[in-house]
């Protein structure tokens, strides 16, 4: 067994598309996204919690779709988009969500906040697919966006200060437009 793992590859070139900007990087093989956005690239927006994909602090958005960067091998995403908090901001505006998450007091730390509004922007486009949630009733249909859909969509997303019905708020407003 320790041949093979000494012949094992330690290192791999990725490239991948992070917040709208190519980047080609030699990657150790065991390096999280996580930890390549925050050691790397300097992009300290998603916050590594938990370290076990419990608490959503850590969460992006790769490809549109949710993910857990904490979780995630960033050799696994080679030629794929990665989009993070400070990426969804766009020409100085801010994103829609992020404007509702600030209008709607959806923070009160803010340690949890970059993950909720990243999980809150996929979320809402499983949703616009159609993609029924636990909390779905008649999942043969378009689900509906209510406060239990919400709750159990987002509820891989942990506020440790509590300030969920403010950011169901923000939610509500961003599904409402």
């Amino acid at each position: 067994m320790d041949g093979l793992a000494a012949e094992a590859p330690q290192l791999a070139t990725v490239t991948l598309k992070v917040n709208g900007e190519e980047q080609t990087l030699e990657l150790d093989t065991r390096t999280s996204l996580l930890d390549l956005l925050r050691e790397r690239l300097d992009l300290t927006g998603a916050k590594k919690g938990c370290d076990h994909g419990q608490c959503g602090a850590c969460t992006v958005l790769v490809d549109g779709r949710r993910a857990n960067a904490c979780l995630v091998l960033a050799v696994t995403l080679d030629g794929l988009h990665v989009t993070t908090i400070e990426g969804l901001a766009a020409d100085g505006e801010l994103h829609p969500m992020q404007a509702a998450f600030v209008e709607h007091d959806g923070f009160q730390c803010g340690y949890c906040t970059p993950g909720q509004i990243c999980s809150a922007v996929g979320m809402l486009a499983e949703l616009e697919a159609g993609w029924p949630s636990h909390a779905t009733e008649d999942v043969s249909g378009a689900p509906a966006l209510d406060r239990d859909e919400i709750r159990e969509r987002m509820s891989g997303n942990i506020c440790r200060c509590g300030a969920y019905p403010n950011i169901v708020a923000a939610i509500e407003e961003v599904a409402g437009r």
